[in-house]
């Protein structure tokens, strides 16, 4: 799928789902969860056990139309090369490899790297990296966002951890493009209460319109 169009998509419907499942079937109900909820992103981390054959499997079973499958947690180019070939739409790392970067140029698949300062900011930028991942987000909270669009107003951000249905709101009026939302939206999955996410996810999306409204 063309890069442009997964970056689009992914930051029209402003919310990434980050995926922690224990199984390929877990991440199967978290990902049907999310269809329900509205969210188009699906980020499956290489902290999983078998993770390349997770998103091959949900490549498989779901359709770009449906959701746009993302690798997370991806340290190095042999990892993002194995996610690409296993179907994977975007490439997520928490922090800047400049050759995992090169790697998803050459494929040109989406690509974000992390970022806490300015200083590393505008190393994701120079390297090529198509948004920046803001992580732990919940070491400062939205007014990072502000504080980095001082000096770089052109910089697009993602902020990922502390992230919820209560702050996505403060996130995306503070100027981010979209939030990774992780276990505040897949806590159900550890009691098989996947209806929560579907509430969960649907709020969050809803706060992300309602931010983008009232700009």
């Amino acid at each position: 799928m063309d890069k442009q169009n997964v970056l689009s998509r992914l930051t029209d419907c402003g919310v990434v789902a980050v995926i922690r499942a224990e199984s390929g079937e877990q991440a199967m109900k978290i990902a049907d969860a999310c269809i329900r909820a509205g969210i188009v992103g699906i980020e499956l981390t290489f902290t999983v056990p078998g993770a390349a054959d997770i998103i091959k499997a949900l490549s498989a079973r779901y359709r770009p139309e449906d959701i746009l499958i993302g690798a997370g947690t991806v340290l190095d180019p042999e990892t993002a090369r194995a996610a690409i070939l296993a179907g994977a739409h975007f490439v997520v790392s928490p922090c800047l490899n400049v050759d995992t970067v090169k790697l998803c140029l050459r494929y040109q698949v989406a690509c974000m790297a992390g970022a806490m300062t300015v200083k590393e900011a505008v190393e994701c930028m120079e390297a090529g990296c198509d948004i920046i991942k803001i992580f732990p987000g919940n070491l400062f909270g939205p007014a990072i966002i502000r504080a980095i669009h001082g000096p770089l107003p052109q910089a697009k951000m993602m902020p990922t951890g502390g992230v919820s249905a209560d702050n996505a709101y403060e996130w995306i009026k503070a100027g981010a493009v979209a939030v990774g939302a992780g276990s505040d939206l897949t806590r159900g999955a550890k009691t098989g209460d996947y209806d929560s996410i579907v509430q969960v996810g649907k709020k969050m999306v809803e706060e992300v319109r309602r931010a983008r409204a009232e700009a």
